[in-house]
């Protein structure tokens, strides 16, 4: 296995070559949208992406009118990272009263199609004010309204007023959720009726470092997303070292906290002795994940189809993916967040089954995925497959007839492409050598 933070046989965004099978629905061709307007389904998509937006925004703007505002915020607080140290951030508002809490729990998400997860956010409305991130530590009572929003258990009412009506502007993330319309915010009143207890402790903890908090919320059981938030809008850490963080760098780096922690325990486990391998299909994705025996490596790769989000080229699949050995990596994975999210949920598993192992993520990504939802995409549909019952394999060619079974993508691109699975076939093992049932 390489070394921590080692490159991958094929870095980057590495482009295959040509397609060689039929790929119905795609098109090089500028004027298809034009053309089809969402009558013919020309570029291959389920939905026109184009009509998913405008739809979402036809209901919400409605609800908003001018700007005054009043509403059920879910809870839900975003930071952005535009600007930093001086971010916007405030309060995420649905123009619905009572419990709109589905509407950011990502958690929550799975089994929904991207319309739906699409209409939730887009409901949204989100206010905005701009701070300094040590703002955090001595907050004026504004920024107190969004840090008790961000510890809040439930939904709460709230008011608003804008300077001006809010403006439709989808915001789109690879790591954070959607969310709909944007104003600067002149006025917030806020009705929290209950806190979240863990959070609300550790909040008033000055002396618990941010690493230790969030590790104690996860071990209490309090959601990933919520620590995410807790995190966001600097709540948690020492005194004189809380900030506000940016909302998609919150959500990896407590992605990436956890899951280290995990390890460090899972590392001092028994090595799983078999191959297990678990599969998933959701919002046009499809998803294998094994677990190979012996000492703790893991690799998280992905493949783009033509004309998918990330792969504008009408030709040409793209793979990208990294991996790490026993000991972890040392730099940033360049495939982002999802790396963290999956390397998360890989990790409880481990911990469930109470086994360090070799993990492969591997996830072929078809036209259906039309918008970026979010890492929760990643991190709550890799946990989804691995709460279903694994299916045994006898042995690695065995895992190679159930890749190509699974995927589209021929078995040797993904070979080429997995530092793992490379290793997996040609580095021996001690128990290689040792007499049958010794």
């Amino acid at each position: 296995m390489g070394s921590a933070g080692s490159t991958p046989p094929i870095p980057g965004f590495a482009p295959v070559e040509s397609l060689s099978w039929s790929i119905p629905g795609l098109r090089e061709d500028p004027t298809m949208c034009l053309r089809c307007r969402s009558a013919q389904m020309l570029c291959g998509k389920p939905i026109c992406p184009i009509l998913l937006k405008y739809n979402a925004f036809q209901r919400t703007l409605p609800m908003v009118g001018g700007t005054n505002f009043e509403g059920s915020s879910p809870p839900g607080v975003f930071v952005g990272r535009f600007g930093y140290p001086s971010v916007a951030l405030g309060p995420l508002l649905s123009p619905e009263h009572g419990s709109t809490e589905l509407y950011d729990t990502p958690e929550d998400w799975v089994g929904r199609s991207v319309a739906e997860v699409v209409s939730f956010r887009t409901g949204l409305v989100r206010g905005t004010t701009r701070m300094r991130v040590t703002d955090a530590e001595r907050p004026i009572p504004l920024l107190e309204e969004y840090q008790l929003l961000g510890i809040a258990a439930e939904s709460a009412e709230s008011e608003a007023t804008f300077r001006r009506p809010p403006r439709g502007h989808l915001a789109l993330s690879d790591t954070a959720p959607p969310f709909g319309p944007t104003a600067p915010i002149e006025r917030f009143e806020l009705n929290v009726r209950r806190v979240d207890p863990h959070l609300d402790r550790l909040t008033s903890d000055t002396d618990a470092n941010a690493r230790v908090a969030v590790g104690e919320l996860y071990q209490r059981g309090v959601r990933v997303s919520r620590i995410q938030r807790a995190f966001s809008v600097g709540t948690l850490g020492r005194h004189g070292r809380r900030r506000l963080v940016p909302t998609r760098w919150s959500i990896t780096a407590v992605d990436d906290l956890l899951s280290k922690m995990n390890l460090e325990r899972i590392r001092l486990l028994p090595e799983l002795g078999e191959i297990l391998v678990y599969q998933l299909t959701a919002l046009d994705n499809r998803w294998l994940l094994v677990f190979l025996p012996g000492a703790y490596r893991y690799e998280s790769i992905e493949a783009w189809y033509p004309n998918t989000l990330w792969n504008p080229d009408p030709n040409q699949i793209v793979i990208m993916g990294d991996h790490e050995g026993h000991e972890g990596r040392t730099t940033y994975a360049s495939i982002g967040g999802c790396y963290y999210a999956a390397r998360l949920a890989t990790s409880e598993a481990l911990l469930a089954l109470q086994r360090q192992a070799g993990v492969i993520v591997l996830r072929e990504v078809h036209p259906g995925e039309i918008l970026p939802l979010g890492v929760w995409n990643v991190r709550e549909h890799v946990r989804a497959a691995l709460r279903q019952r694994p299916e045994r394999i006898g042995s690695l060619e065995e895992l190679l007839t159930r890749i190509g079974s699974t995927f589209v993508i021929p078995v040797p691109r993904w070979m080429r492409a997995s530092a793992v699975l490379h290793d997996a076939r040609t580095q021996r093992r001690l128990d290689d050598w040792l007499p049958a049932g010794a």
